[in-house]
């Protein structure tokens, strides 16, 4: 695991759903080392995320769910590099909005290894903000890439289509909560926290879906 490290490309772009448009900045996560890597959510800008691997082989595109601004450049990536894109199979509709021409390389499932530069990444199927929306674990750097399903003070949104409150809180509590508390949590979008400053909040969240 020699050179192991996160790297990170923030982009901006829009959020399209249920017939409203935000703008947004997203975090683009880029894990690997000096030969290898996976990009995590291919947001807006392929040529970026591009110049971010740079001249290393890009094992795979990983999404951590199926919203336009995480999966909106992941063609065009995989296009310019050569590498499969990856999705839970229980996002396969969602992906339709943005790509009706094009599907996923292959469907990740819960529990499912990436390998890439003498580690791996762990699937967690954590739904709730989509049906299919993943989290991976990476516990040789006590990391976990969460998405959109767990941010800095609370849970991913899920007044919108395909999403479910208590889904993403049962989530949460089941696979991201029993996480070392030390374990660094990179969103999607905005700063990173911990598992640990999190799980105080739970039953505070819980109390706001009734």
């Amino acid at each position: 695991m020699t050179g192991l490290r996160i790297e990170s490309v923030v982009t901006s772009g829009v959020f399209t759903l249920d017939g409203g448009t935000w703008d947004v900045d997203n975090n683009v996560w880029v894990v690997g080392d000096d030969h290898e890597a996976v990009v995590i959510d291919p947001a807006h800008d392929a040529v970026a995320v591009a110049e971010a691997v740079g001249d290393r082989k890009l094992v795979a595109i990983v999404c951590t769910h199926a919203h336009n601004d995480h999966v909106n450049a992941a063609p065009a990536l995989a296009a310019a590099i050569g590498a499969p894109i990856l999705l839970h199979l229980d996002d396969r509709l969602l992906w339709k909005h943005t790509h009706s021409d094009r599907d996923p390389d292959g469907y990740l499932s819960d529990n499912q290894r990436i390998e890439v530069a003498g580690t791996d990444l762990r699937v967690l199927h954590t739904p709730g903000h989509t049906p299919g929306a993943i989290c991976l674990y990476l516990p040789d750097l006590g990391t976990v890439f969460t998405g959109d399903t767990l941010f800095a003070g609370g849970p991913g949104a899920t007044g919108r289509s395909y999403s479910h409150f208590p889904t993403i809180i049962r989530s949460i509590r089941d696979r991201l909560l029993v996480l070392p508390p030390a374990t660094t949590v990179r969103t999607g979008h905005g700063a990173d926290t911990t598992i640990g400053d999190e799980a105080p909040h739970l039953s505070t969240w819980i109390a706001r879906g009734h």
